[in-house]
């Protein structure tokens, strides 16, 4: 029985430094499971205890109801074996009384005797412990809020003010957050804020909190006319409570934010994000009411804002048939929209019947009365995208003319959409060419039997058109023009081109085009380029337009392959100068001309050639081709330095590549990267957030997960969240390690230790960056960041006057003079004229500063030189040499022109010296040039 317990006391151990989420959760059970198996009840009920701590926290009530009751009965009956209080961190059974009446009073299946009962059992427990009644009054005064009686509500929470705070109490967190939420309730807007404000200035947080507050604190911040501070507010909770479906009320509150703030398509984002969380807790019932309402205001919206008839993913699953009823195919927003107010309002019924008043009819009221609010906070993280075509063709013709557009461009998966409708057509010369294609696209995607199966009916459309000659080749050839690549394919063609004399050109140009493709897919690309040419030749011969241009994109690949861009470029200007060509045709030679310009860094040309293309073919309904069309446009923009332009491509790539299924991940990464060089910091870390949990979820690999992680950091320092910019850097540092990737691990490392230091926090910095050198040591490559990280250790010794910071400034400057880093040499040198200094060494830390500033100066840097000069004069002046001082002051002040914060300081500093030198007028020039 021994190994056992011990095996316990291991779990609850580990179950105590986990934090809350589906592992914690796994643990308490394989504790409580353990327990059970060991038959001893002191153990279950420590067990139990976190159970129901656990289950509060992760949004399981009825787990937490029942390991409650069987807690509190086992306390009653023996408070010495089962005592209140565990001792062990986590909350007691009197506070976890608070938990019980809340839980109850989310479900309309409680009545109203069982809370009160409750309630009353809750304070007969704590008198009986002779414990304070802050705990018991903060329980009231959330029955009364909860159940509509807000002037019970308000004497409650008067009389709760007034009592004296105890160890029941709720923490400064939570008591300023429910208070808070009261207010903005009650139309106290000014008090509300307030106490979010104490809240956050005060760095209050826990299990919810500060994400609760701040979402609390939205629509008081927007009536307020603070849209900023709502703004924060809103990216800041939602990062924070988007990941656990506990949270549904805080994610409700952000929802309604984004849907009255003009962020219409974001707020329906978060609905298909959480739609399925209406499912989580069967108990939480009124979670699911202040959901539905938001689901429901937010769908509204995005039906004003036009987008009525798009399909809101996840809301067709099987587990929310209870709430919204039967369906038949995906619900639309306005569909779903309207279910949902009747869903809320048939529990917000509920609730009022059960409690004998109308407060959840009035909430319905309010969130109904804000549909026709708006505010303009504009967030940039989603967008609504139209993906179908400008027109919808009337007529077979129609659909032969987009089907064969979306074929020359190579959008396989609407071409074959199109295809259905095209084939309509009674002219078996149309019919024969929809076809062929058909047939090209299920090769491509490797379904050669269904193939085989269209290849009769191509056949006998071929002879209906009068081409025999052509069904005749391709009887013999079966799938070798179409693509195939076999031995067999390649030998049927080479035989057949060998004997091609007899028949028609077209053919003949079928022949040696369908080779040229093959020898294309071998990297044979002097073979393909030849028979292409040949190919041209007889589509010329034959007048046939469309696939004279497809072979002429044919060569163009053969001569990229070859790797003659300049070639390739001619080639496609002649192409695109074409007034002939087909829209497939042109977006796809303007796709392969913008990749050119950017190889050749002309991205600004290449950015509008691929936005060219997109407008192409959003106009043919061509959606999956659309997606990578804006991802290289986005990738061209931003390589232009034009982030903005990026940023509105990449949120058309996300919102596609969500629609599609397709890589999402990796288009939100580059929409955040986006965000954050154009100054939207909060709203890139939430994004990289999210990009993190997908990649942790598909088990990305450790390098790529951790080049995510140091963005997200790099967002949040940006945000100036800079506690949990430091755990993601260290978590980037742990991934990059893991990979192997030492340089990367050394900069994740290293910024760590600078924020660090920025909040003195000296000897943890210090310590990073020991493991930093370590680390970076072992990439022999890495001469920058050895050197980065070199010259940071060394500037942290310097400033604890620890002599080795001259050693590694001594290396950083071997490593600047061996690869021509000027710059670098004269920043290290001014470093070390600074760690100098602080050891008394005047004359040389002075030498020092005045090398690197003539340094600084030659390369241009006049601003860097004028700041060594200004350190050096201080340290001067500061050990009484004014007057050898003074030049230097002069000499930073000319440096220091163009840059007015410099010249303002040496102007005032040189003023101050010049006046204690006895030298007035002096002073009073110098001071003249602050005017």
């Amino acid at each position: 029985m021994a190994r056992p317990k011990k095996r316990f006391q291991q779990l609850l151990e580990e179950i105590d430094r986990t934090p809350w989420g589906p592992a914690e959760q796994a643990l308490v059970s394989d504790a409580v499971a353990l327990a059970l198996e060991i038959g001893d009840e002191r153990l279950e009920y420590e067990a139990r205890m976190r159970q129901t701590a656990s289950a509060n926290m992760n949004g399981a009530t009825d787990v937490m109801l029942n390991s409650f009751a069987w807690c509190l009965a086992h306390h009653d009956a023996d408070p010495q074996r089962f005592p209140a209080d565990l001792d062990y961190g986590g909350a007691d059974l009197m506070w976890q009384f608070k938990w019980m009446a809340s839980a109850l009073r989310s479900s309309p299946a409680f009545s109203v005797e069982q809370i009160s009962a409750v309630l009353d059992d809750m304070e007969a427990h704590y008198r009986t412990a002779g414990l304070g009644l802050s705990g018991v009054l903060t329980a009231r005064f959330e029955d009364a809020w909860d159940a509509g009686r807000i002037d019970d509500a308000e004497t409650l929470r008067v009389q709760l003010e007034a009592t004296p705070r105890d160890e029941h109490s709720h923490c400064d967190a939570c008591g300023r957050s429910q208070f808070a939420g009261f207010f903005a309730d009650t139309d106290r807007d000014d008090e509300a804020i307030r106490l979010v404000e104490e809240m956050i200035e005060g760095g209050f947080s826990c299990g919810e909190e500060p994400e609760h507050a701040l979402s609390r604190a939205l629509l008081p911040y927007l009536r307020a006319g603070r849209p900023d501070d709502a703004k924060t507010a809103h990216l800041r909770s939602y990062r924070l409570a988007k990941d656990n479906p506990d949270n549904l009320r805080i994610v409700a509150n952000n929802i309604v934010f984004a849907a009255i703030t003009g962020n219409e398509a974001r707020a329906l984002t978060m609905v298909e994000r959480h739609i399925a969380w209406l499912a989580h807790d069967g108990l939480n019932v009124d979670a699911h009411f202040a959901a539905l309402a938001a689901f429901a205001l937010a769908l509204d919206r995005v039906t004003a804002a036009g987008h009525g008839q798009t399909p809101v993913r996840g809301a067709d699953s099987a587990a929310l048939v209870p709430l919204f009823g039967e369906h038949e195919g995906v619900w639309s927003a306005a569909e779903l929209a309207a279910a949902s107010w009747t869903a809320a309002e048939r529990i917000g019924s509920a609730f009022d019947e059960r409690d004998g008043t109308d407060g959840h009819a009035r909430s319905l009221a309010r969130m109904r009365a804000l549909g026709s609010v708006q505010y303009d906070v504009p967030i940039r993280s989603d967008a609504f995208v139209e993906t179908a075509p400008a027109s919808t063709p009337l007529d077979a013709d129609g659909w032969f003319e987009r089907a064969m557009n979306l074929g020359q461009y190579g959008a396989e998966k609407e071409t074959l959409d199109a295809l259905g409708r095209a084939l309509e057509s009674e002219d078996p010369a149309k019919r024969a060419q929809l076809l062929s294609m058909r047939i090209g696209i299920l090769v491509a995607l490797d379904h050669a039997d269904k193939a085989a199966e269209v290849l009769p009916a191509r056949l006998e459309a071929l002879r209906a058109a009068g081409l025999s000659a052509q069904a005749d080749l391709e009887e013999r050839l079966g799938l070798a023009t179409f693509g195939l690549n076999t031995p067999e394919s390649a030998e049927g063609l080479e035989r057949e081109l060998g004997a091609d004399d007899g028949l028609p050109a077209w053919s003949r140009g079928d022949l040696a085009l369908s080779r040229a493709s093959l020898h294309l897919m071998a990297d044979e690309t002097d073979a393909a380029l030849d028979l292409a040419e040949r190919a041209a030749r007889h589509f010329a011969t034959a007048d046939d337009a469309r696939l004279s241009n497809t072979t002429t994109l044919v060569a163009l690949s053969a001569v990229l392959g070859k790797g003659d861009l300049e070639a390739a470029s001619v080639l496609l200007e002649r192409f695109l100068a074409q007034d002939d060509l087909s829209i497939g045709h042109r977006a796809r030679a303007l796709q392969t001309r913008a990749r050119l310009r950017g190889g050749n860094e002309e991205y600004a040309l290449g950015a509008a050639d691929a936005d060219e293309a997109c407008r192409l073919l959003a106009g043919l309904g061509a959606t999956s081709a659309l997606g990578s069309a804006h991802l290289l446009a986005g990738a061209l923009w931003e390589d232009a330095g034009d982030p903005e332009k990026a940023l509105a491509r990449y949120r058309v790539t996300s919102r596609i590549a969500e629609q599609e299924d397709g890589d999402r991940a990796g288009a939100d990464f580059r929409l955040a990267r986006a965000m954050l060089a154009v100054g939207d910091a909060e709203e890139a870390a939430e994004l990289f957030g999210t990009v993190l949990e997908r990649e942790e979820q598909g088990e990305v690999p450790a390098g790529s997960r951790a080049m995510t992680a140091s963005m997200l950091a790099r967002a949040l320092s940006a945000a100036g969240e800079f506690g949990q910019s430091v755990g993601a850097y260290g978590y980037a540092a742990e991934l990059y390690g893991e990979a192997e990737q030492h340089a990367d691990q050394a900069l994740s490392l290293l910024e760590r230790a600078k924020i660090l230091a920025r909040f003195d926090e000296h000897d943890d910095a210090i310590e990073l960056l020991e493991s930093a050198s370590e680390i970076v040591r072992k990439d022999p490559e890495a001469i920058g960041t050895l050197a980065d990280v070199l010259h940071n250790l060394g500037q942290a010794y310097g400033g604890r006057q620890d002599e080795r910071a001259f050693a590694l400034f001594d290396e950083v400057a071997a490593l600047a003079q061996e690869h021509d880093a000027g710059w670098l040499l004269a920043d290290v040198t001014d470093s070390r004229g600074r760690a100098l200094g602080s050891l008394g060494r005047i004359d040389e830390a002075v030498a020092a500063a005045l090398t690197a500033s003539d340094g600084f100066a030659g390369l241009g840097d006049v601003g860097s030189a004028g700041g060594s000069e200004l350190f050096a004069a201080r340290l001067l002046a500061g050990n009484e040499r004014g007057a050898d001082a003074v030049p230097l002051y002069r000499a930073a002040l000319d440096h220091g022109a163009e840059f007015p914060q410099l010249r303002e300081v040496a102007a005032l500093e040189l003023g101050t010296l010049l006046e204690s030198l006895g030298r007035t007028s002096e002073a009073a020039e110098v001071r003249a040039l602050l005017d």
